[in-house]
């Protein structure tokens, strides 16, 4: 596959340089063109017998460009379905491994990850509607009773679950109830107004919202609060300083971005009514804001110069505001759906090839809860560590469990008891001995 890589690309750019309408275009407003003309032709002359010689001179010069239009358009699609073989060459069509499918006997999780994720992405009216098929359907198909190894609960009153089933709900067919779903879509429906208006460069509701939630952000350990007053006040005289409108666009007297005004009245006066609250765990970062200001007028050339800067600081704020709200309805700042589905795809061509490989050896993959080979995944969905028992050399589950020993050494709780002597045990890498009550389990 990787062999065929440099062909695609060549076929890929030949695609980019011949299947490209402007042709095309360039040849219907052509006749566009002559038809506008004949028209005003007619109109201006109001003789019959001319306007009938000028649409029979227009016929020809007319379906001539339609076969110009059609030719060009041909060339395109010949183009386009000589990369799609060249893809069908590189990449054949696989038979997917379907002996097993660890979700089959779990319908009603998949259609609430779904659920779940339309909303997070703020289709609503589309997960209305597959919500209230998938409960349509779940009620003329058998039903069992669903019991989730885990479940997060949203962080508040309302009865919503994320990643289980309500307390009252226990049936497949009720899995997603209308009222979660709007408890959700509310939510949800409220974090992008806020996304909306921190696009615009109005940090308003969102600050708002960080006052409101400022207890449990702070039980967090979150700076959202600061980092959105601070970036208020930075707006501020950044806007005094250089006249920026309320889109971000510099409103300056020349080409250069002079300043227009120093008045930083309003900075200094949002800085005084809102940065008090802070200055316990953001007096140093506050002082710096406040000596950047000495600097305003010039600041790019100030020692201050990054203090100002915002090129990023709108997007950057966005995602730590999504991840925030999410953090705080219990949910994870990016939509399980796709991160398992990306992660699928990423393992998959291994997969297909492990598969192959053990079918051509007539062996079978035993491992049916996990993978039976490591998939190396980005940084970004790399969320917890994996432990090995040093002794066993086996990943631990969560049946077999790490613990931790006396001592501090780590190993599995299969490993210890194997080791132990009763009650006993001694650790295979010190003098150190111990009681297996004694151990104790921990989580990465």
């Amino acid at each position: 596959m990787a062999d065929n890589m440099p062909t695609l690309r060549k076929d890929l750019q030949a695609v980019a340089r011949k299947a490209r309408l402007t042709s095309a275009v360039n040849d219907v407003d052509s006749i566009i063109t002559k038809l506008l003309e004949a028209r005003e032709s007619i109109a201006a002359g109001g003789d019959p017998h001319a306007a009938s010689l000028i649409l029979t001179k227009l016929q020809n010069p007319i379906k001539e460009g339609f076969e110009t239009v059609n030719n060009d358009l041909k060339a395109v699609s010949k183009t386009q379905k000589e990369f799609g073989k060249a893809l069908d060459r590189s990449f054949p069509i696989t038979s997917l491994p379907t002996e097993y499918d660890v979700m089959q006997k779990h319908p009603a999780l998949i259609n609430r990850a779904i659920a779940m994720h339309l909303l997070r992405e703020g289709h609503f009216d589309v997960s209305r509607v597959f919500m209230d098929e998938a409960r349509d359907m779940a009620s003329i198909t058998p039903t069992r009773t669903v019991k989730p190894k885990r479940s997060e609960e949203i962080n508040t009153d309302a009865p919503m679950l994320d990643n289980g089933l309500s307390d009252a709900v226990t049936s497949v067919a009720a899995n997603f109830t209308p009222s979660e779903s709007m408890y959700l879509q509310d939510k949800f429906q409220h974090m992008y107004s806020i996304l909306q208006d921190i696009k615009a460069r109005n940090l308003g509701s969102a600050i708002e919202w960080s006052r409101d939630n400022s207890d449990a952000l702070e039980e967090r350990g979150s700076n959202l609060e600061f980092e959105l007053c601070k970036l208020q006040f930075i707006w501020l005289a950044k806007s005094q300083s250089y006249g920026l409108d309320g889109d971000g666009d510099e409103d300056t007297d020349d080409d250069e971005g002079s300043p227009v005004g120093n008045d930083f009245g309003a900075a200094f006066a949002y800085a005084r009514d809102h940065f008090d609250r802070f200055r316990t765990r953001h007096l140093a970062e506050i002082q710096r804001l406040a000596a950047a200001l000495v600097y305003a007028s010039n600041i790019h050339e100030s020692p201050y110069a990054t203090v100002f800067e915002t090129a990023t600081a709108f997007e950057d704020l966005a995602a730590s505001f999504t991840r925030e709200f999410c953090s705080l309805l219990g949910l994870s700042a990016e939509s399980p759906l796709y991160v398992a589905a990306t992660a699928g795809t990423i393992a998959l061509p291994r997969l297909i090839k492990f598969i192959g490989a053990t079918r051509s050896k007539r062996t079978e993959w035993t491992s049916a809860n996990e993978m039976a080979f490591e998939t190396p995944l980005p940084a970004s969905m790399t969320y917890h560590s994996i432990f090995v028992c040093p002794v066993s050399k086996e990943q631990t589950t969560g049946e077999n469990p790490p613990v931790r020993l006396p001592c501090g050494h780590v190993l599995a709780n299969d490993s210890l008891h194997n080791l132990a002597k009763g009650s006993k045990f001694k650790c295979p890498y010190c003098p150190v001995e111990g009681l297996t009550r004694d151990a104790q389990q921990i989580y990465f």
